[in-house]
């Protein structure tokens, strides 16, 4: 893109692209429409770049999923974005194609492109979400690789600031927001630190077998119904570390590595980090806590005047009522091994399984050196699917 920004000549006095430029130039049909006579005057401003990037990044953009996907009003057969890997109407990249298809050349096109990128990547640099877009949900696969990219910024930047909160919490206790901050964007979770604080305040230590008061840390809220085995102290669920955020291009890479490598690495990280951060949230617990809140098949409830002498003396899992899957007793099972090697470390605290900081700068490098033929197929087939949603809801 950057070799395109600094050409002499425009690419499609030369037919460099044959067969595509074209169709691109077709976006200005679909994007040009009464509805927006406004961005219409901005486009033929000379050097009004700096209005396009303002109605991109410094107009009111609060994200609303209702008014991106035009709510209801669509009939499914309407919501093309999805089918044909498009983008959601009103959303960032629809936004983008919009106005890319009122710049007249394709040189100029890529100046500002790269423009929209340094932009992009103050919003990072500062850990401001980008607009027209949702703050923190992972990518939507159903639309195209640039949306689900631009995704993985907001995401990143969604992940640092609750890892940040997570950090603070384990330092002060405190959870809550910052009353003075009144510029603070707000990263949601399922169960949020703050409504959790009132319940969680009372049961910051627990018992351990030698009665021990040992702080709980890490802990987002109590397990339903579950208790120790071995304490009979209530079960708290960890925070735990997120998984990674990933696009359908790094999807296919892992499945690929994984068939040919046979390696579920990944995966055992995540359960040892999970094991860890358990531990960390419920002093005194033991591998069957951990499985009965993790994996509630691998654990069957047991009367214990049902179990035999010869079982109990085996097993003294069976005094405690159940008993473990006989996968999970198997000798030399995973799950054993990763338990023995797990310390109590909450999620703040241990090596990130996902570097939302390489995520993000990879991210930016991929949107800076996209070549122009990728770049404008997915812009041209958002424009197409907008279109098609647009005439739908007006016609």
């Amino acid at each position: 893109m950057k070799e395109l920004a600094v050409l002499n000549r425009d690419p499609l006095q030369g037919n460099d692209w044959p067969g595509f430029v074209p169709s691109f130039s077709a976006m200005k049909i679909l994007s040009l429409r009464d509805k927006d006579g406004k961005l219409r005057a901005q486009l033929d401003i000379d050097g009004g770049n700096h209005s396009l990037l303002w109605s991109l990044f410094g107009s009111d953009t609060t994200y609303s999923k209702k008014k991106c996907n035009y709510g209801s009003i669509l009939s499914p057969k309407a919501q093309l974005a999805g089918d044909i890997h498009g983008a959601p109407p009103g959303s960032f990249v629809s936004q983008l194609a919009e106005i890319m298809a009122g710049i007249k050349t394709t040189q100029k096109m890529a100046e500002f492109w790269l423009q929209v990128v340094a932009e992009l990547r103050r919003l990072w640099n500062e850990g401001q979400p980008i607009p027209w877009l949702p703050i923190d949900d992972n990518p939507d696969l159903q639309y195209c690789l640039l949306h689900q990219r631009l995704q993985v910024i907001n995401c990143c930047i969604a992940r640092k600031k609750r890892h940040l909160a997570a950090l603070k919490m384990l330092d002060s206790g405190n959870v809550e927001d910052d009353p003075n901050n009144k510029d603070q964007v707000t990263y949601p979770v399922s169960e949020t630190w703050a409504q959790n604080l009132n319940t969680i305040a009372p049961a910051l230590y627990a018992k351990t077998k030698t009665g021990e008061l040992v702080p709980r840390l890490g802990v987002l809220h109590p397990a339903e119904n579950l208790t120790m085995l071995e304490t009979g102290e209530p079960v708290f669920s960890p925070i735990i570390q997120e998984g990674p955020v990933l696009t359908e291009d790094l999807i296919r890479e892992t499945e690929e590595l994984i068939l040919r490598t046979g390696s579920v690495g990944a995966g055992c990280s995540q359960l040892l980090s999970d094991m860890q951060a358990f531990k960390a949230a419920n002093p005194g617990c033991i591998l069957e806590d951990f499985v009965r809140w993790y994996s509630p098949p691998d654990w069957s409830e047991v009367e214990a005047d049902h179990l035999s002498d010869e079982t109990s003396a085996k097993d003294d899992v069976s005094s405690r009522r159940g008993r473990l899957s006989s996968r999970m007793q198997s000798k030399g099972n995973l799950w054993q091994e990763l338990w023995e090697s797990a310390k109590p470390i909450p999620a703040a605290k241990q090596a990130p399984l996902f570097d939302e900081d390489l995520a993000g700068e990879s991210t930016l490098s991929y949107l800076e050196e996209i070549a122009p033929s990728d770049f404008f197929e997915q812009l041209f087939i958002v424009a197409v699917s907008n279109g098609k949603s647009f005439y739908h809801v007006h016609f």
